[in-house]
């Protein structure tokens, strides 16, 4: 959760193209993020109405983005579970809040893509209506990583979600998806491209996490980051304690 110094080449942990502005990930914090992400990690809840959520017991990273922009692949990648978060072909086949707690210590919540649905508006319109009460209302929420697809960057699509959160107080990171797809130049404009547009909204995080769920990239700086919002070990109920994996 806390801001640490400029990244210097050299130093284990996160590679220095894995973040933007480039920082030092402390070798302790890349390992605590590690150890996290390799505990149990197991199903709570698929929430489809407002009356189907979970209980706010452990802090909550939300991962949202268009549909397509790799998802469910980067929840996987996160956790090394192949099959975790389902994967499609098809996009828009995540059609309720799926809730997974992470070693008991932290919920990862998996939200619908937007932009594109094989499905109803009336079916849509309620998806929505349940995001946006999730995101508005929910107290446990610590943050909201924002998907974007590195050949594209943010998307007209992705402008009422940031708006939502701005209004809201709500704090989001944007994460790059797909990272090893563009050509490296092309990729270092779109960062900056995306990152003076986050410098216009009050509540995103100026540090943007570029990964890639094929190769690896990225997966140990976002671990690490996102182990900055677990429950401390000590604190985690005894008869709820995951076995690290």
């Amino acid at each position: 959760m806390g801001d640490h110094a400029p990244r210097r080449r050299g130093v284990s942990g996160a590679k220095p193209d894995d973040l933007y502005p480039e920082r030092e990930l402390p070798p302790d914090a890349v390992e605590a993020g590690r150890l996290l992400f390799a505990r149990e990690c197991r199903f709570v809840a698929g929430a489809a109405g407002a009356g189907a959520l979970p209980p706010e017991t452990l802090p909550e990273i939300a991962f949202i983005g268009r549909s397509n922009v790799g998802k469910s692949s980067l929840i996987n990648a996160l956790t090394g579970r192949r099959t975790l978060a389902r994967i499609s072909q098809t996009p828009g086949r995540t059609r309720q809040l799926n809730f997974f707690a992470l070693g008991e210590r932290l919920m990862l919540v998996d939200l619908p893509g937007y932009g594109y649905a094989a499905a109803s508006k009336t079916e849509i319109a309620a998806w929505t209506s349940l995001m946006q009460r999730y995101l508005r209302a929910r107290s446990s929420l610590a943050r909201v990583c924002l998907l974007l697809d590195a050949r594209h960057g943010i998307m007209v699509a992705d402008a009422p979600l940031m708006k939502l959160c701005d209004t809201a107080g709500l704090s989001y990171q944007a994460v790059l998806t797909k990272a090893d797809k563009p050509r490296t130049g092309a990729l270092a404009a779109l960062r900056e491209a995306v990152a003076a547009e986050l410098a216009r909204h009050g509540a995103a995080h100026p540090e943007i996490v570029l990964t890639s769920a094929e190769t690896g990239a990225g997966i140990a700086a976002l671990r690490a980051i996102l182990a900055g919002f677990a429950v401390p070990e000590q604190t985690a109920p005894a008869h709820m304690a995951a076995t690290p994996g």
